[in-house]
């Protein structure tokens, strides 16, 4: 039951290991490019060599990596859709040189509602995989808060893009709690956390399932507002968490914190964070 952060990739993508090792990670998460801007330079293969050797020697396992966050393949604006494909492309060629089998995207939003987001979105995806049979890269999309018109708020949305999708063996999804809890499904009592599941095995299907953000919300059930918070700080509390780490479905699933990094009161808290979830792992 592998537990890690996102860490940055400051002074060199080889770094991220060594920063989750010293954090307490089991498992790593990671940008392959910067996640706020277009053009960025290429990788190169000596970067990517020494990012797999930290990898091996720190023992983390999995690595997944996190598209950028500019990246919206349903966009209303034909140039960004472009770039997001092109940012999207570049990513894949990266992961497989990096030795990442999963990439997280955000599945995007679209002025004209989700049918018209989901249609612009399975079609960027099928050119990609058609683009790119070599790789092997699977795509995984992360459930959303529903701010705006963003689509995979729902788990009847998510089910929507795989059936359009023409490569069922790079599809997946990563369930963001805090996401989820936001859009309105409730995690926090073992009867809400099983009907959750049961709905999520019912309409998507649990072997699409590939991955967990684990993060506490600060905003409220079925708010649509995007807000992450520390583990058992915010409105989900540890209980659901708890429920999570000790189900033997999700057992082998890596599971990842993107809370918040810094502020007043620590300097660190991925150490605190990730403390607390192995507390709660086996209870």
């Amino acid at each position: 039951m592998p537990i890690g952060a996102h860490m940055s990739i400051r002074g060199g993508v080889y770094n991220a290991p060594g920063r989750g090792n010293e954090a307490g990670c089991e498992a790593l998460q990671i940008f392959t490019r910067s996640n706020v801007r277009w053009s960025f330079p290429e990788l190169e293969e000596k970067e990517a060599r020494a990012f797999r050797k930290a990898v091996r020697k720190t023992g983390l396992k999995p690595v997944l990596a996190h598209s950028c966050y500019l990246v919206n393949l349903a966009s209303g604006d034909r140039a960004i859709r472009r770039k997001s494909f092109a940012t999207l492309l570049d990513e894949v060629r990266r992961c497989r040189m990096l030795g990442i089998g999963d990439l997280v995207i955000h599945p995007g939003s679209h002025p004209r509602g989700p049918a018209e987001a989901i249609r612009l979105i399975c079609e960027s995806l099928n050119r990609l995989f058609e683009s790119t049979p070599a790789t092997g890269v699977r795509i995984l999309l992360e459930t959303t808060a529903g701010q705006g018109r963003q689509v995979g708020r729902s788990f009847d949305e998510l089910r929507r893009m795989i059936d359009r999708i023409e490569f069922p063996r790079r599809i997946g999804v990563c369930i963001d709690t805090c996401h989820i809890f936001a859009a309105g499904y409730d995690i926090r009592t073992r009867p809400a956390y099983n009907k959750t599941f049961d709905e999520f095995g019912k309409v998507v299907g649990r072997r699409y399932l590939r991955a967990f953000h684990l993060n506490d919300c600060k905003s409220g059930l079925g708010s649509h507002v995007d807000r992450h918070q520390h583990i058992g700080r915010g409105r989900i509390g540890t209980g659901a968490f708890r429920l999570l780490l000790n189900d033997a479905r999700f057992r082998r699933l890596p599971k990842i914190i993107e809370t918040p990094k810094r502020d007043d009161e620590c300097d660190d808290w991925d150490p605190v964070n990730l403390a607390l979830l192995k507390r709660l792992r086996g209870r």
